[in-house]
């Protein structure tokens, strides 16, 4: 971005040594904001998979008796639940089997 606005600066309204001088600094603003966008981006491994699940908690959207759904992130999953739990209760998830999740009655 920086490269072009100085580029069309140097042609159309700098003299000579000043688009040199404009060009030379995009460039460097350019080359150090992709070193240090790279550099941050790399600096926390994503957080993927189902571990990331467990310990969260989520609504029941359909009574848990002891199978049902529940919404966790804005998606519905399939839940398994030792005891009933009632349509709108919170859970927490405490392990995944394949795409159900097995859940347990959250303490408030």
């Amino acid at each position: 971005m920086f490269i072009i606005i100085a580029l069309l600066l140097a042609l159309l309204l700098l003299p000579s040594p000043w688009g040199l001088i404009v060009i030379a600094l995009a460039v460097v603003c350019e080359t150090s904001l992709a070193v240090f966008g790279i550099r941050y981006s790399k600096r926390r491994r994503a957080t993927v998979g189902a571990q990331t699940l467990i310990g969260d908690t989520a609504n029941v959207i359909t009574a848990l008796a002891p199978t049902g759904q529940v919404m966790h992130g804005g998606e519905i999953w399939e839940a398994h639940s030792t005891h009933s739990v009632r349509v709108g209760e919170v859970v927490r998830i405490t392990g995944v089997d394949g795409l159900t999740l097995e859940v347990e009655r959250a303490s408030v």
